[in-house]
């Protein structure tokens, strides 16, 4: 298919009412679709991450536009959407450089999680789940390093996917650690959440299940309330694929899933830093405590450290990608705990962040798609629960998600 490049925004006041804070100031601006097509008469919103031809990229923070060039080309993501009829509503807001899992924003803010509004929303796709979740939008685009699009949709309630790493351009995109960096969309609708699906991952091959495994290791990593929701997609997996529980990490030990943690932030965090230092040494913008400690660690890895690190994780892969095989899908929790609260200290934040990346890290670690189904405790809090699938599976797990949701619904 021939995609048109990005058209010009209309001039016409803005229509969304951003109850929720998820626009950006600068992302005020609306592009019509193609007339017809897949997507037509939807509306979409984009993750300050993405160019958009002719906008400002802000990533998250006032230094970061104010030093970079307007694109002169727009994301092949945006293009296609586009071109498959669904209008642009704008950018919305990402934690600086995508650079945290929290949600909050020390420049523009925290959005509102409309499921759990004393709760952050997750990041740092923050501004995308906080607008589809408030259902100011159908889909929204976002990305996933480290867990920014399965984290914040389990903790607002919507559908999410990490894609298979590579399966997506990324061009046109600002990176954070390009050994990770997914490209991904949020929906509130499972059918709409299909339907973005069909249009933006490429066509393959049909792909077939036959066995289910449970990540017991994945799942004490997680607080105890989504053992339940886990066990129950287990259970329904259980009736069509060959079931079986075991370890992710060989010795199911808290102490190895810290490891792979510790192997992903050394990779992602050099990465990182090999993108950005140059930028941040010369601009020395001001970021927020969290994530401004977290830049001066990431700048003190060494190659020596990443390379090392770049051996455990081949390891790792061969082990995930083992379990699964080709026709191997996973259950586990998508993050360790609900939301927590806007009010929440920074020890407690970090606890979080710490077990839930050790839980988020496998599908990265792996290069694997992994989509999130939205559940909720039994106070009405959401969650969510993962089904981990081998690489390329992207649709095909999705379209069981969905079957497996449908079922599971009252």
């Amino acid at each position: 298919m021939t995609i048109p490049p990005t058209a010009p925004a209309r001039d016409s006041a803005f229509p969304i009412d951003d109850t929720v804070g998820a626009w950006v100031p600068h992302g005020r601006f609306v592009i019509d679709g193609a007339p017809s097509g897949e997507l037509a008469g939807l509306r979409f919103a984009v993750k300050d991450l993405y160019h958009v031809a002719g906008h400002p990229t802000g990533a998250g923070n006032p230094a970061w536009l104010a030093t970079h060039p307007v694109p002169e080309l727009s994301s092949p993501l945006v293009d296609t959407l586009l071109a498959a009829g669904a209008t642009m509503v704008g950018k919305v807001l990402t934690d600086e450089l995508a650079h945290s899992i929290h949600g909050d924003n020390f420049h523009y803010g925290t959005p509102t999680n409309t499921r759990a509004p004393d709760r952050v929303p997750g990041g740092s796709s923050s501004g995308s789940v906080a607008a589809v979740a408030a259902g100011l939008c159908d889909f929204a685009l976002g990305s996933d390093t480290g867990g920014s699009t399965r984290v914040p949709a389990s903790y607002c309630g919507v559908w999410g996917l990490r894609t298979t790493h590579g399966l997506l351009s990324t061009d046109a995109m600002v990176p954070l650690s390009p050994g990770f960096d997914t490209a991904t969309w949020f929906a509130a609708d499972p059918e709409v959440f299909k339907r973005v699906a069909k249009v933006l991952l490429p066509p393959g091959a049909a792909h077939r299940f036959e066995q289910v495994v449970l990540f017991e290791d994945a799942v004490n990593q997680a607080d105890p309330v989504f053992r339940a929701p886990v066990e129950k997609v287990f259970a329904a997996l259980e009736r069509r694929l060959q079931p079986s529980r075991t370890t992710v990490a060989e010795s199911g030990t808290t102490e190895e899933l810290e490891s792979w943690r510790q192997t992903y932030f050394t990779i992602g965090g050099y990465q990182a830093w090999q993108a950005h230092g140059d930028w941040i040494t010369q601009h020395r913008p001001e970021f927020g405590p969290a994530i401004g400690g977290r830049w001066t660690t990431v700048s003190r890895i060494g190659a020596a450290a990443a390379d090392a690190a770049g051996e455990r994780r081949s390891s790792v892969q061969a082990r995930v990608r083992g379990l699964l095989g080709d026709s191997g899908i996973a259950v586990l929790p998508s993050c360790a705990s609900v939301a927590p609260l806007r009010s929440a200290g920074s020890d407690e934040v970090e606890q979080v962040r710490m077990r839930t990346i050790r839980i988020t890290c496998i599908a990265g670690l792996a290069g694997l798609p992994q989509v999130s189904i939205p559940f909720a405790t039994p106070e009405g809090l959401p969650i969510g629960v993962s089904l981990l699938g081998p690489a390329g599976s992207d649709l095909a797990l999705i379209e069981l998600a969905v079957d497996i949701w449908n079922e599971l619904q009252p």
